[in-house]
Protein backbone atom coordinates (compact mmCIF):
# COMPACT_ATOMS: atom_id res chain seq x y z
CA UNK A 1 0.00 0.00 0.00
CA UNK A 2 1.54 3.13 -1.04
CA UNK A 3 0.50 6.71 0.27
CA UNK A 4 1.50 10.23 -0.88
CA UNK A 5 2.52 12.86 0.59
CA UNK A 6 -0.20 14.92 -1.39
CA UNK A 7 -3.76 14.12 -1.93
CA UNK A 8 -3.29 11.65 -4.49
CA UNK A 9 -3.34 7.83 -3.47
CA UNK A 10 -2.47 4.60 -5.02
CA UNK A 11 -3.54 1.66 -3.06
CA UNK A 12 -1.99 -2.20 -3.75
CA UNK A 13 -2.60 -5.62 -2.42
CA UNK A 14 -0.23 -8.35 -2.16
CA UNK A 15 -1.19 -11.54 -0.26
CA UNK A 16 2.10 -13.49 -0.57
CA UNK A 17 5.77 -12.18 0.84
CA UNK A 18 7.94 -13.26 -2.29
CA UNK A 19 10.91 -11.85 -3.45
CA UNK A 20 9.39 -10.06 -6.66
CA UNK A 21 7.18 -8.26 -4.35
CA UNK A 22 9.99 -7.26 -2.10
CA UNK A 23 11.87 -6.21 -4.57
CA UNK A 24 9.16 -3.82 -6.42
CA UNK A 25 8.28 -2.40 -3.00
CA UNK A 26 12.10 -1.96 -2.28
CA UNK A 27 12.13 -0.13 -5.83
CA UNK A 28 8.93 2.07 -5.42
CA UNK A 29 9.92 3.20 -1.92
CA UNK A 30 13.09 4.09 -2.87
CA UNK A 31 12.04 5.80 -6.31
CA UNK A 32 9.35 7.88 -4.83
CA UNK A 33 10.92 8.82 -1.27
CA UNK A 34 7.98 10.96 -0.89
CA UNK A 35 5.52 8.30 -0.37
CA UNK A 36 4.52 6.08 2.82
CA UNK A 37 5.09 3.02 0.92
CA UNK A 38 3.28 0.55 3.31
CA UNK A 39 2.94 -3.68 2.99
CA UNK A 40 1.41 -5.64 5.30
CA UNK A 41 1.58 -9.27 5.34
CA UNK A 42 -0.74 -11.75 6.43
CA UNK A 43 1.14 -13.57 8.63
CA UNK A 44 4.86 -12.29 9.39
CA UNK A 45 6.46 -15.92 9.32
CA UNK A 46 5.87 -15.51 5.43
CA UNK A 47 8.67 -12.94 4.88
CA UNK A 48 10.80 -16.23 5.36
CA UNK A 49 10.35 -16.67 1.32
CA UNK A 50 12.14 -12.78 1.33
CA UNK A 51 14.96 -13.11 3.16
CA UNK A 52 17.20 -12.70 0.30
CA UNK A 53 15.69 -8.97 -0.45
CA UNK A 54 16.21 -8.50 3.32
CA UNK A 55 19.59 -9.24 3.41
CA UNK A 56 21.06 -7.67 0.10
CA UNK A 57 18.61 -4.18 -0.07
CA UNK A 58 16.47 -3.66 2.53
CA UNK A 59 19.12 -3.76 5.56
CA UNK A 60 21.96 -3.07 3.76
CA UNK A 61 21.25 -0.98 0.22
CA UNK A 62 21.89 2.21 1.96
CA UNK A 63 25.39 1.14 3.32
CA UNK A 64 26.16 -0.28 0.30
CA UNK A 65 24.72 1.74 -2.60
CA UNK A 66 23.54 4.99 -0.62
CA UNK A 67 19.54 4.55 -1.58
CA UNK A 68 17.39 5.94 0.70
CA UNK A 69 14.25 3.57 1.09
CA UNK A 70 11.35 4.28 3.53
CA UNK A 71 9.38 1.14 3.28
CA UNK A 72 7.10 -0.34 6.20
CA UNK A 73 6.63 -3.60 6.62
CA UNK A 74 3.83 -4.58 8.74
CA UNK A 75 4.69 -7.90 9.87
CA UNK A 76 2.05 -9.76 12.33
CA UNK A 77 3.86 -11.14 14.92
CA UNK A 78 2.66 -12.20 18.45
CA UNK A 79 2.22 -15.75 19.91
CA UNK A 80 -1.28 -16.39 20.11
CA UNK A 81 -1.53 -20.40 19.97
CA UNK A 82 -2.03 -20.37 16.12
CA UNK A 83 1.44 -22.94 15.49
CA UNK A 84 4.88 -21.92 14.06
CA UNK A 85 3.66 -21.07 10.64
CA UNK A 86 1.12 -18.28 12.29
CA UNK A 87 3.42 -16.72 15.15
CA UNK A 88 6.67 -15.68 14.52
CA UNK A 89 8.32 -12.57 11.93
CA UNK A 90 11.30 -13.67 13.34
CA UNK A 91 12.18 -10.68 15.14
CA UNK A 92 15.83 -12.07 15.87
CA UNK A 93 16.39 -12.33 12.47
CA UNK A 94 15.94 -8.47 11.67
CA UNK A 95 17.52 -7.21 15.16
CA UNK A 96 21.01 -8.95 13.83
CA UNK A 97 20.54 -7.22 10.60
CA UNK A 98 20.70 -3.73 12.71
CA UNK A 99 23.60 -1.82 12.29
CA UNK A 100 24.59 2.06 11.66
CA UNK A 101 21.25 2.89 12.10
CA UNK A 102 20.62 1.68 9.17
CA UNK A 103 16.46 0.68 9.50
CA UNK A 104 13.70 0.72 12.85
CA UNK A 105 12.23 -1.86 14.65
CA UNK A 106 9.03 -0.90 16.67
CA UNK A 107 6.67 -3.17 18.68
CA UNK A 108 3.93 -0.83 19.03
CA UNK A 109 1.46 -1.71 21.77
CA UNK A 110 -1.57 0.94 21.22
CA UNK A 111 -3.86 2.63 18.29
CA UNK A 112 -2.38 5.77 19.31
CA UNK A 113 1.18 4.34 18.88
CA UNK A 114 0.96 3.04 15.62
CA UNK A 115 -0.57 6.11 14.53
CA UNK A 116 2.50 8.31 15.51
CA UNK A 117 4.45 5.88 14.57
CA UNK A 118 3.35 6.08 11.23
CA UNK A 119 3.11 9.84 11.11
CA UNK A 120 6.75 10.02 12.03
CA UNK A 121 7.80 7.78 9.31
CA UNK A 122 5.89 9.89 6.82
CA UNK A 123 7.15 13.06 7.95
CA UNK A 124 10.87 11.99 8.43
CA UNK A 125 13.49 13.48 6.14
CA UNK A 126 15.19 10.71 6.46
CA UNK A 127 14.18 7.49 4.50
CA UNK A 128 14.96 4.61 6.36
CA UNK A 129 13.07 1.04 6.62
CA UNK A 130 10.51 0.46 9.21
CA UNK A 131 9.92 -2.86 10.40
CA UNK A 132 6.96 -3.23 12.39
CA UNK A 133 6.09 -6.35 15.06
CA UNK A 134 2.10 -6.13 15.43
CA UNK A 135 0.26 -8.68 16.91
CA UNK A 136 -3.10 -9.33 15.43
CA UNK A 137 -4.75 -9.90 18.83
CA UNK A 138 -4.04 -6.37 19.85
CA UNK A 139 -6.64 -5.43 16.98
CA UNK A 140 -9.55 -6.83 19.67
CA UNK A 141 -8.09 -6.26 22.87
CA UNK A 142 -9.85 -4.18 25.60
CA UNK A 143 -7.11 -3.10 27.20
CA UNK A 144 -5.02 -2.30 23.64
CA UNK A 145 -7.10 1.25 23.66
CA UNK A 146 -6.20 4.79 23.15
CA UNK A 147 -7.74 8.10 24.03
CA UNK A 148 -8.57 10.64 21.33
CA UNK A 149 -6.34 13.42 23.11
CA UNK A 150 -3.57 10.67 22.69
CA UNK A 151 -4.32 10.06 19.25
CA UNK A 152 -4.38 13.86 18.74
CA UNK A 153 -1.98 15.35 20.56
CA UNK A 154 -0.08 12.86 21.70
CA UNK A 155 3.62 11.66 20.08
CA UNK A 156 5.13 8.14 19.76
CA UNK A 157 6.98 6.81 22.82
CA UNK A 158 9.85 4.81 22.43
CA UNK A 159 9.59 3.48 25.83
CA UNK A 160 6.26 3.24 28.08
CA UNK A 161 6.37 3.35 31.90
CA UNK A 162 4.57 2.15 34.44
CA UNK A 163 0.38 2.76 34.02
CA UNK A 164 -0.99 2.28 37.12
CA UNK A 165 -0.43 3.82 40.82
CA UNK A 166 2.33 1.66 42.79
CA UNK A 167 4.78 3.09 44.49
CA UNK A 168 8.03 3.30 43.75
CA UNK A 169 9.46 2.40 46.86
CA UNK A 170 7.28 -0.39 47.43
CA UNK A 171 8.46 -1.88 43.91
CA UNK A 172 11.30 -5.07 44.14
CA UNK A 173 11.09 -6.07 40.75
CA UNK A 174 11.13 -3.96 37.47
CA UNK A 175 9.95 -6.31 33.89
CA UNK A 176 10.96 -4.96 30.72
CA UNK A 177 8.72 -6.29 27.75
CA UNK A 178 8.02 -5.64 23.94
CA UNK A 179 4.64 -6.11 22.17
CA UNK A 180 1.61 -8.03 23.90
CA UNK A 181 3.06 -9.98 26.40
CA UNK A 182 2.73 -6.77 28.11
CA UNK A 183 -1.19 -7.38 28.28
CA UNK A 184 -0.85 -10.73 29.74
CA UNK A 185 1.64 -9.25 32.41
CA UNK A 186 -0.51 -6.56 33.16
CA UNK A 187 -3.74 -8.54 33.63
CA UNK A 188 -1.97 -11.32 35.68
CA UNK A 189 -0.79 -8.45 38.67
CA UNK A 190 -3.49 -6.79 38.78
CA UNK A 191 -5.71 -10.45 39.18
CA UNK A 192 -2.82 -10.85 41.75
CA UNK A 193 -3.22 -7.38 43.20
CA UNK A 194 1.04 -7.42 43.16
CA UNK A 195 1.83 -3.76 44.33
CA UNK A 196 5.76 -5.09 44.42
CA UNK A 197 6.17 -5.77 40.61
CA UNK A 198 6.71 -2.37 37.80
CA UNK A 199 6.24 -3.40 33.74
CA UNK A 200 8.38 -1.15 31.52
CA UNK A 201 7.56 -1.10 27.90
CA UNK A 202 10.04 -0.84 25.38
CA UNK A 203 8.21 0.34 21.84
CA UNK A 204 10.99 0.55 20.09
CA UNK A 205 14.29 -2.26 20.05
CA UNK A 206 16.74 -0.30 17.24
CA UNK A 207 17.66 2.40 17.55
CA UNK A 208 17.14 1.62 21.36
CA UNK A 209 16.05 4.00 22.94
CA UNK A 210 18.45 4.52 26.11
CA UNK A 211 17.27 7.70 27.42
CA UNK A 212 13.96 6.90 27.15
CA UNK A 213 14.25 3.44 29.10
CA UNK A 214 16.80 5.08 31.40
CA UNK A 215 13.64 8.03 31.99
CA UNK A 216 11.23 5.23 32.57
CA UNK A 217 13.08 3.43 35.47
CA UNK A 218 14.36 6.81 37.00
CA UNK A 219 11.65 5.78 39.92
CA UNK A 220 13.89 2.41 40.39
CA UNK A 221 17.00 3.00 41.11
CA UNK A 222 16.73 0.99 44.15
CA UNK A 223 15.64 -2.13 42.44
CA UNK A 224 17.99 -4.55 41.97
CA UNK A 225 15.70 -7.30 40.61
CA UNK A 226 15.25 -6.98 36.65
CA UNK A 227 13.80 -9.35 34.82
CA UNK A 228 13.27 -9.50 30.24
CA UNK A 229 10.05 -10.89 29.59
CA UNK A 230 9.14 -12.52 25.67
CA UNK A 231 6.55 -14.74 24.82
CA UNK A 232 9.43 -16.09 21.63
CA UNK A 233 11.83 -18.51 23.06
CA UNK A 234 15.39 -18.33 24.39
CA UNK A 235 17.00 -18.31 21.31
CA UNK A 236 14.68 -16.59 19.27
CA UNK A 237 13.26 -12.83 19.61
CA UNK A 238 15.31 -10.00 21.23
CA UNK A 239 16.76 -11.85 23.58
CA UNK A 240 20.46 -12.57 22.30
CA UNK A 241 20.67 -9.44 20.25
CA UNK A 242 19.58 -6.85 22.94
CA UNK A 243 20.39 -7.60 25.94
CA UNK A 244 23.29 -5.46 26.18
CA UNK A 245 21.12 -2.51 25.47
CA UNK A 246 19.10 -3.81 28.51
CA UNK A 247 22.24 -3.82 30.94
CA UNK A 248 23.28 -0.83 30.04
CA UNK A 249 19.92 1.25 30.96
CA UNK A 250 19.22 -0.89 34.09
CA UNK A 251 20.93 0.43 37.33
CA UNK A 252 24.94 -0.18 38.42
CA UNK A 253 25.11 -3.29 40.24
CA UNK A 254 21.38 -4.78 39.36
CA UNK A 255 20.17 -8.21 37.66
CA UNK A 256 18.58 -9.17 34.68
CA UNK A 257 17.54 -12.28 33.89
CA UNK A 258 15.27 -13.75 31.18
CA UNK A 259 11.51 -14.85 31.43
CA UNK A 260 10.47 -16.73 28.50
CA UNK A 261 10.15 -20.04 26.36
CA UNK A 262 12.72 -22.64 26.26
CA UNK A 263 15.24 -22.24 23.35
CA UNK A 264 13.14 -24.36 20.78
CA UNK A 265 14.19 -25.02 16.68
CA UNK A 266 10.69 -24.39 15.54
CA UNK A 267 9.13 -20.91 16.15
CA UNK A 268 6.36 -22.26 18.37
CA UNK A 269 4.14 -25.48 19.40
CA UNK A 270 1.26 -26.67 17.68
CA UNK A 271 -0.84 -27.55 20.18
CA UNK A 272 -2.97 -24.59 21.75
CA UNK A 273 -3.03 -26.06 25.48
CA UNK A 274 1.19 -26.93 25.56
CA UNK A 275 0.91 -22.79 24.21
CA UNK A 276 -1.42 -21.38 27.14
CA UNK A 277 0.63 -23.39 29.43
CA UNK A 278 4.09 -22.12 28.29
CA UNK A 279 2.41 -18.20 28.20
CA UNK A 280 1.29 -18.93 31.74
CA UNK A 281 4.50 -20.18 32.56
CA UNK A 282 6.47 -17.66 31.23
CA UNK A 283 4.17 -14.93 33.01
CA UNK A 284 4.24 -16.39 36.65
CA UNK A 285 7.84 -16.63 36.19
CA UNK A 286 8.44 -12.98 35.53
CA UNK A 287 5.94 -11.89 38.24
CA UNK A 288 6.83 -14.25 41.10
CA UNK A 289 8.67 -12.49 43.89
CA UNK A 290 10.39 -14.22 46.12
Amino acid sequence: MSITARASSAFGTRYCLKKRCWRFEYGYATAEPRTLTIWEAQFGDFANGAQVVIDQFISSGEQKWGRMCGLVMLLPHGYEGQGPEHSSARLERYLQLCAEQNMQVCVPSTPAQVYHMLRRQALRGMRRPLVVMSPKSLLRHPLAVSSMDELANGTFLPAIGEIDQLDPQAVKRVVLCSGKVYYDLLEQRRKNEQKDVAIVRIEQLYPFPHQAVQEALKAYAHVHDFVWCQEEPLNQGAWYCSQHHFREVIPFGASLRYAGRPASASPAVGYMSVHQKQQQDLVNDALNVD
